[in-house]
């Protein structure tokens, strides 16, 4: 279907290729044709309009001239029947353009093969990926010339294609693509509404509407016309098929649907009047029409009709209800469609149903659905086949069609086995984002069973992603109340709804809930399974309590992660709140080799992959785990999942050096959240604002922003992120005269964590001690900062105190002492990227007295953060394709960052950056004083 395509034309009958006018829409015409004609200016710009305003005339014009410029052009259709078939948009966007999908790099291929139910894998697909592919697919097809995708009545698409072409159009500035997106107003479309350049079509203004009906082939006057512009209020299609209607009806009365009506209601019944007196034939191909997938049209009509299908068009076709494209027969507008459709009885749509199912046995998904729209309740066999249609989506990675399978299966599945299915069904929704339709599933679950074990479960899938919305507070009561109701009756489903609570617990942050969960924990039986949630609920919630004895129970955990290494990431979480930061990032390293980017939503505590990967100095990881967690984030509208990874990829810019783009990053994070509800959230936003002042030596800011995450009288604001602040409140308040202040925090702290602290904040709570001692009472404290070996696993942390006991050194004139410590905290920070730092270092290294020759690694500090990321990739050999792939970046995006870089670094071609990296040495002469 062409939406709106007779919209805003206005000649009467033209011929298909005819020119036809577009009447008082030249500003809304004159913004598409610079669209297509530069990407820079809109790289996607959503056409936003209803029911008859134009859209896909307007799409029409832009694509012609598109074409005409030599463009390519690559064009979909949403289908209202078609969506609930996973991939179906996105296979029907790239079905021109296979040929190029077979020649990109071998993941992609797979990922889009699999997406489309190509070959015969039976891993499950990835999303991520996916998007991947289609973006690396439009940039290759730009190296050839501009592209210009166009996906019409967007609102009617399959999420699963949606979210894909949402992944590529947020990175497509800089290539020669454009990506234009007709949708109907009020449709919501996850992640298209933020930050995408929208054009929307208004009603005509009375002039405009006047010179339309002037047009018609027989020209309206008089009260006739006076009513029509009165009904069609501006809607260009309402104009010109009123004006049919009351032509066609003879009289100067105006339109037969006067009155209240909506306009799409008038329109509507003026479709389906056409119906009244057109041959049987006729009646039946049109209902077959609309009743099949638009992919079904060019079989099953014939197949259907053998006997009449060439002579059942031409009455249709004369009617205005159909027209012929060159994608065969279309209805003229979606709305005859609907018209079609529901002027006939329930027994002849059941019938057209049955009759498409027998044609396409070949086609067991959308044979599938037309089962299920033919069937009455209840149907257990037609139930399995959409269960089994399920499943096939959910390995593709078409969450929403699998859902939608599920529910459809549980309205024809008998009582018994219907909340199961909606459990299911919900278990897929929540893969989506979409709350309010998991709390749809969630209540019809409620209303047909009374099984504890599903409602918990219904309530778990609720709280699973209700969580990463940031409603924390309602969601833990949610599932605290479930688990405490649970607790004696059934102690195993009540176990996993408090390992949900307490994952909600750590985002809030709230010591009230903190108790809880630990009251409910110890109300349950000690043989409660499986055992190793209970190791969960503890260190999620109280990892500093009881440290000693979580650490003796994390290897049973790993040994079960070993035995279902779907566990591996909880595993991985729980040695990172645990400051095991090095058995974090081994796990979390395994988990994305064997699951890879997989996975549709940012789960448990998203952040704690990419928090681990900033401690042990391993930033590039860290900046690509953010930018996988934000994408999944932003797509299904997860503002808490966003969020957090923004405050920790704006941590690593602080770092780097970047301290604008780290103080935007923090703020947009903060945006997002209540600092009430998340604030874990809240402390880390707070604590990268807080670096990125550090960086720029302004130290009284960085006070300020350090001090947000502990309370008025001292305590943490998080129980376990604010503490890691505790070294950076101190280095702030020693250079801003806030010293006794913040030797209180820090000595509070010391007591609260007492036995229970790590090495790590043990280590942070000396060098914290030594920046705000008396200056003759500061070396043990940066001593034992640095005593224990282990703490090389924190190499940022490590450093920072090294070159606070060289400056201490260096003014207690022990220069010779001095030297040692500031080139090992030099070579760190110059391995890591830590431009402020490096900077630091090298003057104190100059005052004490060693000639530090600037090297490589310092040009590479140079750079911005995402260069860095890409040089790096590419000395180990990585191509752009795969570089991108990584980064979530087109290819040609890589290759226009290495071409700026290589001048900054001094080199001429790729071959030079393996030597380049490697090169980490720096001269350092001694000198005596």
């Amino acid at each position: 279907m062409d939406d709106d395509a007779g919209g805003s034309r206005a000649v009467a009958a033209p011929e298909p290729d005819a020119e036809t006018p577009v009447v008082g829409r030249d500003a809304e015409l004159a913004r598409l044709h610079r669209a297509v004609d530069s990407a820079s200016v809109d790289p996607v710009l959503m056409l936003l309009g209803d029911v008859g305003m134009g859209k896909s005339a307007l799409l029409d014009r832009a694509v012609r001239r598109a074409e005409a410029s030599g463009a390519r052009v690559l064009r979909a259709q949403g289908s209202e029947t078609e969506s609930p078939l996973a991939f179906s948009g996105l296979h029907q966007l790239l079905w021109p353009v296979s040929d190029e999908v077979d020649e990109l790099p071998e993941r992609q291929r797979a990922a889009l093969h699999g997406a489309f139910g190509v070959g015969s894998a039976t891993a499950e697909a990835d999303p991520m990926l996916t998007g991947v592919a289609v973006l690396g697919l439009l940039s290759a097809l730009g190296d050839r010339g501009p592209v210009i995708v166009v996906l019409d009545d967007a609102q009617w698409c399959d999420r699963a294609s949606l979210d894909a072409l949402l992944f590529a159009a947020r990175r497509l500035t800089g290539e020669p693509v454009t990506m234009l997106i007709a949708a109907r107003v009020g449709d919501h479309l996850p992640g298209l509404d933020r930050h995408v350049a929208t054009l929307t079509l208004g009603p005509l203004d009375n002039a405009a509407a006047g010179r339309l009906l002037d047009l018609q082939p027989q020209r309206p006057t008089g009260r006739m016309r006076t009513q029509i512009l009165a009904q069609a209020d501006g809607n260009p299609l309402a104009l010109t098929e009123l004006a049919k209607t009351a032509t066609a009806h003879g009289t100067a009365a105006g339109p037969p649907y006067a009155g209240p009506l909506p306009v799409t209601d008038h329109l509507e019944r003026i479709f389906a009047d056409r119906l009244n007196g057109l041959p049987a034939p006729t009646t039946r191909a049109l209902l077959l029409l609309a009743a099949m997938d638009t992919v079904d049209s060019a079989i099953a009509v014939p197949a259907a009709l053998p006997d009449a299908a060439d002579d059942a068009w031409p009455p249709a076709e004369r009617a205005g209800l159909v027209r012929r494209t060159g994608r065969g027969l279309r209805f003229s507008h979606p709305l005859v469609r609907s018209a079609v459709y529901h002027a006939a009885s329930v027994d002849a749509r059941r019938a057209a149903h049955l009759a498409l199912a027998e044609l396409l046995r070949a086609e067991p998904d959308r044979r599938a659905w037309h089962l299920a729209a033919a069937a009455t309740p209840p149907d257990a066999a037609v139930s399995a086949q959409l269960e089994q249609t399920a499943d096939r989506a959910r390995r593709r990675g078409g969450h929403e069609a699998a859902a939608k399978a599920l529910q459809r299966a549980a309205d024809l599945a008998p009582r018994e086995d219907s909340a199961r299915l909606l459990l299911e069904a919900a278990a897929q929704a929540v893969l989506t984002g979409d709350l309010a339709w998991v709390e749809e599933l969630a209540s019809a679950v409620r209303a047909r069973t009374d099984d504890a074990s599903l409602l918990a479960g219904v309530t778990a899938q609720v709280g699973r992603l209700a969580a990463l919305t940031g409603r924390h507070t309602v969601v833990f009561s949610r599932l605290a109340d479930a688990a405490e109701e649970l607790a004696l009756a059934q102690p195993s489903t009540a176990l996993d709804l408090l390992a949900a609570a307490a994952v909600v617990c750590f985002y809030c942050g709230d010591d009230v809930q903190q108790h809880r969960v630990q009251a409910v924990l110890r109300s349950l039986p000690e043989d409660a399974s499986p055992a190793w949630l209970r190791t969960w609920v503890r260190a999620v919630t109280d990892p500093f309590g009881n440290r000693a004895e979580l650490l003796l129970l994390l290897p049973q955990v790993a040994a079960e992660a070993q035995r279902h290494p779907d566990r591996l990431t909880a595993f991985a979480i729980m040695a990172w709140l645990l400051d095991e930061t090095p058995h974090a990032v081994r796990a979390f390293d395994q988990a994305f080799d064997q699951w890879g980017m997989r996975g549709p939503l940012p789960e448990g505590l998203g952040g704690a992959a990419a928090w681990s990967y900033v401690e042990q100095g391993k930033w590039g990881r860290a900046r690509e785990a953010c930018a996988r967690s934000s994408a999944l984030g932003s797509t299904t509208g997860l503002d808490h999942a966003v969020a957090c990874a923004a405050a920790v990829d704006a941590t690593v810019l602080a770092y780097q050096g970047d301290a604008t783009a780290a103080r935007a990053r923090a703020e947009d994070a903060l945006a997002l959240i209540d600092p009430l509800e998340s604030r874990s959230v809240r402390v880390y936003a707070r604590r990268a604002l807080g670096a990125a002042a550090l960086a720029e030596g302004a130290h009284e800011a960085a006070y300020d922003q350090l001090r947000t995450v502990f309370t008025a009288d001292g305590a943490p604001v998080h129980y376990h992120a604010s503490y890691p602040a505790l070294a950076d409140l101190a280095a702030a308040a020693a250079r801003s005269g806030r010293r006794e202040e913040a030797a209180a925090i820090v000595e509070r702290a010391a007591r609260a964590l007492a036995a229970g602290a790590s090495p790590r904040l043990r280590a942070l709570i000396s060098r914290a001690r030594g920046l705000l001692a008396d200056p003759e009472d500061a070396e043990p404290h940066f001593r034992a900062a640095l005593a224990d070996p282990v703490l090389e696993h924190w190499p940022f942390e490590r450093a920072q105190t090294l070159l606070d006991l060289a400056e201490w050194l260096r003014r207690r004139r022990r220069i010779a002492e001095a030297r040692a410590p500031l080139t090992e905290s030099l070579e760190t920070f110059r391995r890591l990227g830590a431009r402020p730092w490096i900077e630091r270092a090298r003057a104190e290294s100059r005052a004490a007295g060693l000639d530090v020759t600037d090297s490589a690694p310092d040009a590479l500090a140079e750079l911005s953060p995402q260069q860095q990321q890409i040089i790096h990739l590419a000395a180990r050999g990585l191509t752009n394709r795969e570089i991108g792939e990584r980064l979530f970046l087109s290819p040609r995006t890589v290759g226009s960052h290495l071409y700026r870089s290589f001048p900054k670094l001094g080199i001429t071609a790729r071959s030079q950056l393996r030597d380049l990296i490697e090169d980490t040495t720096f001269t350092v002469a001694h000198h005596q004083e």
